[in-house]
């Protein structure tokens, strides 16, 4: 699933590409469900003429922002990856969304396992709003993270994948900065003491910019792992230091990774690193 890197690599991308300003000349939808909100017959009339004003990320979403104030989101779940083509290449069998534009471009969701969804919405705060603070943005500090914590009574791991606590973080990132930080998958939320609060703080912003710098993680050569626009991988698996490393060493201290399950997901942990 793609995670803030991921998507903010893409929504780079596609501003390099020369989306904004684009106008949409038609929506095309081969599977219905991909359609959140509207019907998918409402969506395809209403983003008719629809131009870009700005693309962006908020969360795990990513966000074309138009000049009318609608708002067009998609999240693309387990599979989902975006295609920016010409309308002359034929479609493949998984591209299930199509937004053409005057110029004949078309952005296409690629989606083999269909479970990312796309939202075209007067006002798009009415899901954004739901989302907790963005990880990298000033105003998400060490000292409102060691509040935040302190209100909680959760298991540390499932409480930074809950997008309406933390915005943007999954699996890869979240194993990530909990090695970082040397902290536990499975502590409470409430034991996080103001040093390892700090710490989580500056192991998150240092593992998502990491992942940024290498422009997302791509596992795998499989259909559901994570291509940016043009189809190109992420390098940021060379960075991973627990994540699928099950069995081979800590980077740190040489005691092998551990694989556990905490809250029904896949977790890599240092035992030694992270009591």
């Amino acid at each position: 699933m793609p995670e803030l890197p991921e998507v903010e690599t893409i929504a780079r991308d596609l501003k390099v590409a020369g989306l904004v300003g684009k106008t949409v000349t038609c929506g095309r939808v081969y599977w219905a469900r991909s359609i959140a909100e509207p019907s998918p017959a409402t969506f395809c009339r209403q983003v008719e003429h629809k131009k870009v004003a700005a693309v962006r990320r908020r969360g795990k979403f990513l966000v074309l922002d138009f000049t009318d104030g609608d708002g067009l989101l998609m999240h693309l779940r387990m599979s989902g990856r975006l295609h920016l083509v010409p309308a002359d290449q034929e479609r493949l069998g998984h591209e299930h969304v199509v937004l053409a534009f005057k110029g004949g471009s078309e952005l296409r969701l690629h989606d083999t396992r269909k479970f990312g969804r796309v939202y075209l919405l007067r006002d798009p705060e009415r899901i954004l709003g739901r989302l907790g603070p963005e990880p990298l943005e000033p105003g998400f500090t060490a000292q409102l993270l060691a509040s935040m914590l302190k209100k909680k009574n959760r298991l540390i791991k499932p409480l930074l994948l809950d997008q309406t606590f933390v915005a943007g973080l999954g699996n890869i990132y979240t194993d990530e900065a909990l090695w970082e930080a040397h902290i536990h998958p499975l502590r409470g939320s409430r034991t996080i003491s103001g040093a390892e609060a700090k710490a989580l703080h500056r192991a998150i912003r240092v593992v998502l910019e990491r992942g940024l710098k290498n422009l997302g993680t791509s596992l795998g050569t499989g259909k559901a792992n994570f291509y940016s626009v043009g189809r190109r991988r992420g390098r940021n698996i060379d960075q991973l230091k627990v994540f699928r490393r099950t069995g081979l060493p800590c980077p740190r201290c040489r005691t092998a990774i551990e694989r556990i399950i905490v809250g029904q997901r896949s977790t890599h942990v240092c035992a030694e690193c992270q009591r």
